[in-house]
């Protein structure tokens, strides 16, 4: 009796340290883009895949100059993945990211480029870093 009562509170204790994190993206910015009113949010195991959901408006800083934006965000050692704006405007994203070969993200890595084509090598805001905290 006294070990499954000792293996519920293992249980227990293991569900509630995985609970979902969320919290604020910093200001993203490079010429010509801008990322504002960032969140994220680290899913537990069995909701939305364990994912890193993440959500801001991308802004096309420069509409003047005739290039898009676009967000990378990469999770798991992964590489990155790319989701655009839309040029001369802000558009609001929202998204979820995760990696099929685990039950949960624990790592993710986000910033916001301004694609100048294929001549000229595109421009990032430094790369902000996440990372799944046990409490």
């Amino acid at each position: 009796m006294a070990g499954m009562v000792a293996a519920g509170l293992i249980l227990t204790g293991a569900g509630t340290a995985l609970a979902a994190q969320k919290g604020r993206v910093p200001v993203l910015t490079s010429a010509g883009v801008a990322f504002e009113r960032g969140t994220y949010k680290f899913n537990p195991p069995g909701t939305d895949h364990g994912s890193f959901e993440w959500a801001g408006d991308l802004s096309d800083a420069y509409p003047e100059d005739g290039h898009n934006v676009y967000v990378q965000i990469g999770v798991e050692g992964h590489g990155w993945a790319r989701y655009y704006g839309k040029q001369r405007s802000t558009v609001r994203l929202r998204h979820s990211d995760w990696s099929g070969a685990q039950r949960y993200t624990d790592n993710a890595k986000l910033r916001v480029c301004r694609d100048r084509g294929s001549l000229r090598p595109d421009n990032c805001s430094p790369t902000k870093r996440f990372a799944y905290t046990l409490d």
